[in-house]
């Protein structure tokens, strides 16, 4: 049988006006900016006028350890938001914008899949409304005003050799990981060591995602770190000036898009940071606004739970006062039988031993939404043609043993139909007992806080420092930003910081080389392995596949 690839199935697709998406939503035309037909940005004072408005349910929608075999975090929150309100629930989803790099690079389009997009999804996956680029460019002027002010005579006294700051591109492009730059003699700059992130790793990104307003993001602008004196005293974007300038850049990209599901559900898309190296979840503004909008709002947080969920709680969730009323934790059986050890060729023909093997990731994650966090939770299983129903019996099994039931979900198929169990579920869950809590208390010391995420969401026997990450440690704390939350910066393969450790690995040590201020998205980020925030192409990138024809329609983006 022939299957419509995504971008078919969301050609097909007949949009409504996204004013009569807007209508959906209840947001008044006064409040809507159009870009062109079928998206537009929605002015931030709507939120202002909502304001005694009581929030809705928040739905958190995360996954196991990812792997080559997939799981379908983004179409599930798209169709289960489509399956509540096929059972008649006024729902709104929230999701993040897909970075360039993966989509040109490894992963392509990122707007769900199958029956379960949004759309115009080539629009969302490339360009969109421009908010990548204006981060973009408000990192790069913070950048060029940096190196400009030491060309100048350096009346601050910037170390150039204790420069924090780097360059972005929303581009996999390894390239620019290292680079050297002023070159070329007196005129040309203060040649020095320097390198590229990609955009969403820039903390102008997380800044964007966890601001509550527009003076808010000025405000924390300026206390961003980009280096530091020759004394050691660090550097800020207000001492050079700067904020003014990038908030100006960024007045725009800082409201909310307003888009639609294939079944014209209102759905914000807005704000991208990966779960990896930053804190994996779209703009508090969109969520905020969805959350007073509706009665239930659907959310996503990048990779697996134990780094996306992490963070979405004792980050997002701490800074913006939300609490999370369920949480889906995404699975599919030929995931779990990969990391039982089957190879990617083999996981069509039934394995109830690997799957048993495998089981021990999903497990580990459900205990720790119920234990750790303290969450109502569901597994929905994204079923796939080749799960025996032996198979789906002995997850269902399992599951039931932590006291969480297990919704089967065909949303890739059946669009919002294949959502409606799962939607009941989420709905029951909804109304259940919650004793929501933090991994950690923000006044305790950096390393017990990194201790407790290590050993009560990954399960490894401890952490280690390093020697620059102990120094590190030292002048954070010194410095008085002690008492900010952690952003891990570790593999999504696995629990452990070797991704090579599937399922539920026991008897590891984490190990953290180097800590890091972003001072104005409010966090303290802590690399670990060998975790880069520029990312690669790989050997056969996804660009290769994409093209457009003479009518500008796009093939190739999945």
């Amino acid at each position: 049988m022939a299957y419509l690839s995504d971008i078919e199935i969301a050609q097909a697709c007949r949009m409504r006006k996204i004013t009569e998406i807007a209508r959906i939503a209840g947001i008044e035309d006064q409040y809507l900016e159009q870009y062109g037909n079928y998206k537009a940005k929605v002015d931030p004072s709507l939120l202002k006028e909502l304001a005694d408005r009581p929030d809705g349910k928040l739905i958190l929608v995360t996954a196991i350890t990812p792997t080559p075999a997939g799981e379908g975090k983004t179409t599930t929150s798209v169709g289960l938001t489509d399956g509540l309100r096929r059972i008649g629930k006024n729902a709104v989803v929230a999701l993040r914008e897909p970075s360039l790099g993966p989509v040109f690079g490894i992963k392509g389009g990122a707007a769900g899949g199958g029956y379960a997009q949004v759309v115009p999804m080539e629009d969302i996956n490339l360009h969109f409304t421009g908010d990548f680029h204006a981060i973009g460019a408000a990192n790069n002027l913070l950048a060029a005003m940096l190196d400009n002010h030491i060309q100048q005579g350096n009346a601050l006294g910037i170390d150039p050799k204790a420069i924090t700051w780097k360059r972005a591109v929303d581009m996999n492009d390894r390239q620019l990981r290292h680079i050297v730059d002023g070159l070329g003699g007196k005129m040309q700059g203060v040649p020095r060591e320097d390198g590229f992130e990609i955009t969403v790793a820039s903390e102008i990104m997380a800044v964007l995602c966890l601001a509550s307003d527009l003076m808010d993001l000025k405000a924390r602008l300026a206390r961003i770190v980009v280096g530091y004196t020759y004394g050691g005293k660090p550097v800020t974007a207000h001492d050079l000036k700067a904020e003014g300038a990038m908030a100006a850049l960024l007045k725009d990209a800082i409201k909310p898009n307003l888009v639609q599901t294939l079944e014209g559900t209102p759905a914000f898309v807005h704000g991208g940071p990966f779960a990896n190296i930053a804190h994996g979840c779209n703009s508090v503004m969109a969520t905020r606004l969805a959350l007073k909008l509706s009665d239930y709002t659907v959310t996503e947080a990048g990779f697996a739970a134990d780094l996306g969920a992490e963070k979405f709680v004792d980050i997002k969730c701490r800074m913006a006062k939300l609490h999370p009323s369920a949480i889906v934790v995404v699975a599919t059986v030929r995931a779990l039988k990969y990391h039982g050890g089957v190879p990617k060729t083999e996981l069509g023909a039934e394995n109830l031993e690997a799957l048993e093997k495998g089981l021990p990731n999903l497990l580990q994650h459900v205990s720790n939404v119920k234990d750790v966090w303290g969450v109502p939770c569901v597994v929905a299983v994204n079923r796939f043609p080749t799960d025996t129903e032996a198979e789906l019996k002995l997850v269902e099994e399992k599951c039931k043993e932590l006291g969480v039931n297990v919704a089967l979900s065909e949303v890739w198929g059946k669009g919002g139909e294949g959502g409606m169990a799962l939607a009941e579920e989420v709905v029951r869950l909804c109304e259940e007992p919650n004793n929501f809590s933090f991994t950690y208390e923000l006044d305790q010391p950096i390393e017990k806080k990194l201790e407790l995420i290590c050993k009560r969401i990954y399960h490894a026997d401890g952490v280690e420092l390093d020697g620059n990450a102990k120094k590190q440690l030292k002048q954070i704390t010194e410095l008085g930003f002690d008492k900010l939350p952690i952003c891990m910066a570790k593999t999504q393969y696995s629990f452990s910081d070797d991704p090579t450790l599937l399922g539920a690995p026991k008897g590891f040590t984490v190990t953290v080389r180097n800590l890091k201020v972003a001072s104005g998205a409010g966090f303290i980020v802590a690399l670990t392995g060998d975790i880069m925030t520029m990312p690669g192409l790989p050997k056969v990138p996804a660009a290769e596949r994409i093209d457009v024809d003479e009518n500008g329609v796009i093939s190739g983006l999945f």
